[in-house]
């Protein structure tokens, strides 16, 4: 399994995650062509995948997917009610229905050699998910967009080889900073974005022993810093040994492969 981001941020948002056999893109919030180079950097072409997996509808996660859709034909996998969604965004553009196919949460399904499950998140978007994906004994799971988690979500993602989470905003800078009220009520509500000290509670909740990379993602560019959230999570973990990136914002991250 390998997994990578192409791009991560609140300016836009894909992930890539595979197998020799199957690969998937998560998510397309930047434009075609930047996903595009991103893939030539891993040797990879976008018609070297086999899908395309929404989270949620909200731009910096569909910028380019009609792009896309159009220009290769993959098929898109979304909750039904995101699809809903996605299809009512006005950049969109034409793009062959039939190529979006409907998933629901807890309800794995397979593809080649990797077993996706979608699970519920908390955001303020049509009908959210995470999702993990495992082949073999491996396990890689992609979550962010959430303003808090429960028990549940703990159970979804535990035990995970590869682990993608949002470390949106530092508080102190949101509550300070030049947002509106009413925005950064909404970040920091349930069902806005995760904080970096609540990334490091859901780390420690989730890691294991077996846990050989963790990425943190989805960075504000004003309400955050990438040293600022890597050392914020490394010092609420108290563990040294996990390996920690923050995925870049406009350029591909480091490969993990296991």
């Amino acid at each position: 399994m390998k997994l990578t981001s192409i791009a991560s941020g609140s300016d836009g948002n894909c992930i890539f995650v595979g197998t020799q056999k199957t690969k998937f893109l998560v998510d397309c919030g930047i434009s075609a062509k930047r996903v595009e180079e991103g893939l030539k950097e891993l040797n990879l072409k976008v018609s070297d995948c086999d899908g395309i997996l929404i989270t949620h509808e909200h731009t910096d996660h569909v910028k380019g997917l009609g792009v896309l859709s159009r220009r290769y034909g993959l098929p898109v996998f979304a909750t039904g009610k995101t699809i809903d969604a996605v299809f009512a965004y006005k950049n969109l553009g034409k793009v062959d229905h039939g190529l979006f196919h409907s998933i629901e949460a807890d309800h794995p399904f397979q593809i080649g050699d990797i077993t996706i499950e979608a699970s519920k998140i908390w955001h303020d978007a049509a009908d959210p998910v995470c999702y993990s994906f495992r082949s073999g004994d491996v396990k890689a799971s992609i979550a962010t967009d959430f303003g808090d988690y429960d028990e549940y979500l703990v159970e979804k993602l535990y035990g995970s080889d590869i682990l993608f989470v949002e470390a949106n905003h530092d508080v102190n800078m949101l509550q300070v900073g030049p947002y509106p009220y009413y925005l950064k009520k909404r970040i920091l509500g349930r069902k806005g974005h995760l904080s970096n000290e609540r990334c490091a509670q859901l780390i420690s909740d989730i890691a294991t022993k077996g846990t050989k990379k963790v990425y943190l993602g989805h960075l504000s560019k004003e309400n955050n810093y990438e040293k600022l959230a890597y050392q914020t999570v490394r010092v609420s973990l108290h563990n040294e040994e996990l390996p920690l990136e923050v995925a870049k914002r406009d350029a591909v991250s480091s490969v993990t492969s296991i």
